[in-house]
């Protein structure tokens, strides 16, 4: 075959994002949940026939499936190999949810479809979804103190849940009955299945118009120089071994501290990560599975170096040695409920924390670090059902050493944003009292870290049982050369009028709540960086202006007077 010319192979790089973009926004647009077509906690990729390996995946998506999502094709492909999964046919659209099957925890539900031309497996089409609930022994998952993952919930390993383009009843009827307001699924399935067909239609139309071998040309080539242009990048950093930590604040079970350590060689154009001598695996459910713990390497260096190409190249200058007999290499039946949304963003940011050794002048201080999982279920009265509300918060990023961090920024391992207020005061039974940024959050520097949010949600009938499983309530997200940390997570629930603060600080599960009763959280603000006292006094001035510091506060934290601060602006 020529040689692909460049605009070519550009425009079918192109091609190949905006199919998995049209999954995103077909996958959101029709679900019904909020935590899908609101909050976007989704994603959708193409994948290698031959090793599910990552072909494409859409700009929309939660980096942390990244990696997740080519390990659970990767097992489908092998399961059928060895025939502990039905062979495939067209139209057939398989359905997992298995964290020891390169998952990450149950309630991310992925969907796998063959894609066919002319007879053979092109690709693999695979999206993910979080369903807001799966069963287990609290409303929507979220287990803090599961000490099993049947605590959890449903575990499916892979099954067809469509065949031939055909809904299986008996398979949706096993999954309705394990499952919370499982009337509302249907919806969700039916949204994650056509985003699948969509994508297969537009990729037949890129394969239609340049030919089979001309798109396989361009996929190996793409894989190919994304490899390169990431060990372009990595080749600028100095040869050395660079080392951090990092802390889950408890497993929920055990009341201590959790460690990651890491070691980060570089040699030449690779890294390699090592996790030797972090926790032994917990009691409780901040285990993290393999392909997550993968995942949380691959998105950290994503956050490094965005301009490379996603693709499975971007990750072969990159060994991860597997941490076995530690907490961030799961086996069953240990408990994972919090990998996804919390553990990798601990493994993010001990990433993040090596690397702003190296490349000072690229990478930022902690950001929050924590999804803020809410899970609220319950019975609405007023309308004669029950209900499963699941919250997920933003934060403050960490300053870098251009400007100051993000304020209410999504989680490190994704976009997926807080449903709008309006929407969940529509859904459930709930109101707003409070949602603002969380005011003094950031944490001191030379640029100061982003503030997180802050919100009070009152139940307004019927009764319910809310669940956290939340993290850096002990430790706020790290400052880098000199700044000081972000303010810590901060859960309260006030019921009958009395305070309760969980004794694990960001993790606690079933508190009954009724009518009157609400909770209130204040996410982590971003790490700062350099030394506070370079920062800027006139930066400090606007922010006092801006009541983002008091007065006494920026003298604490910058050690700058600010004398008569002037008036903030009239509305």
């Amino acid at each position: 075959m020529a040689k692909l010319d460049t605009i070519t192979l550009s425009v079918l790089q192109a091609a190949l994002q905006q199919v998995c973009d049209e999954m995103d926004l077909t996958f959101s647009r029709a679900a019904f949940s909020p935590v899908i077509a609101e909050a976007n906690d989704r994603s959708d990729g193409i994948y290698s026939a031959v090793d599910g390996s990552l072909i494409a995946q859409g700009s929309q998506g939660l980096p942390v499936f990244v990696g997740v999502m080519q390990y659970s094709t990767r097992m489908v492909i092998e399961m059928i190999a060895d025939g502990r999964c039905l062979a495939p046919e067209p139209g057939d659209i398989y359905i997992v949810n298995d964290p020891y099957l390169g998952g990450t925890h149950l309630m991310d539900v992925r969907f796998v479809m063959p894609a066919y031309r002319g007879g053979k497996i092109f690709c693999w089409l695979s999206n993910t979804g979080h369903w807001p609930d799966i069963g287990g022994s609290v409303p929507g998952g979220f287990s803090a103190s599961a000490t099993a993952v049947e605590q959890e919930g449903l575990r499916l390993p892979p099954v067809k849940l469509f065949k031939r383009g055909v809904l299986d009843p008996e398979i949706y009827a096993i999954i309705c009955s394990n499952i919370r307001v499982a009337d509302q699924r249907i919806g969700d399935i039916r949204a994650q299945a056509a985003a699948l067909l969509i994508g297969q239609d537009r990729l037949n139309e890129i394969l239609d118009r340049y030919g089979d071998e001309t798109v396989v040309e361009a996929i190996a080539e793409l894989r190919h120089r994304a490899a390169e242009q990431m060990r372009a990048s990595i080749a600028v950093i100095p040869d050395d071994t660079y080392r951090s930590q990092a802390f889950v604040d408890s497993d929920g079970v055990v009341n201590e501290p959790l460690t990651i350590n890491l070691a980060v060689e570089k040699k030449g154009d690779t890294l390699t990560f090592d996790f030797a001598g972090s926790s032994k695996p917990c009691a409780g459910p901040m285990n993290s599975v393999l392909a997550t713990t993968l995942s949380s390497v691959y998105l950290a260096m994503r956050h490094i170096f965005p301009e490379v190409p996603i693709s499975a190249g971007a990750f072969e200058p990159l060994t991860v040695k597997r941490p076995e007999g530690t907490f961030l290499d799961a086996k069953y039946p240990r408990p994972v409920s919090g990998c996804a949304a919390e553990v990798s963003q601990r493994i993010a940011e001990a990433v993040f924390a090596a690397m702003v050794q190296a490349l000072p002048e690229k990478v930022t201080a902690a950001p929050a670090g924590s999804s803020g999982n809410f899970a609220l279920g319950g019975n609405d009265p007023a309308r004669g059902r029950d209900y499963v509300m699941y919250q997920i918060s933003g934060g403050g990023y960490g300053g870098n050493a251009s400007h100051d961090g993000l304020s209410n920024g999504c989680s490190t391992i994704g976009i997926s944003k807080s449903p709008p207020v309006e929407i969940m005061e529509q859904a459930f039974p709930v109101l707003y009292r409070h949602y603002a940024l969380r005011e003094g959050s950031g944490g001191a520097g030379k640029h100061r870290g982003g503030f997180g949010l802050a919100y009070e949600v009152e139940i307004l009938r019927g009764e319910a049982r809310a669940s956290f499983v939340m993290d850096h309530g002990r430790f706020g997200p790290q400052g880098a050369l000199g700044g000081k940390d972000g303010a810590p997570n901060s859960v309260t629930v006030f019921r009958n009028g009395e305070a309760h603060v969980p004794p694990h600080l960001s993790k606690e599960q079933d508190i009954a709540l009724k009518a009157g009763d609400r909770v209130r959280v204040g996410t982590p603000g971003g790490g700062g960086y350099g030394d506070p006292r370079e920062r800027d006094p006139k930066l400090v001035a606007e922010d006092i202006r801006l009541g983002y510091y008091t007065a006494e506060q920026a003298r604490e934290m910058f050690g700058i007077v600010v004398s008569s601060p002037p008036a903030a602006p009239r509305l």
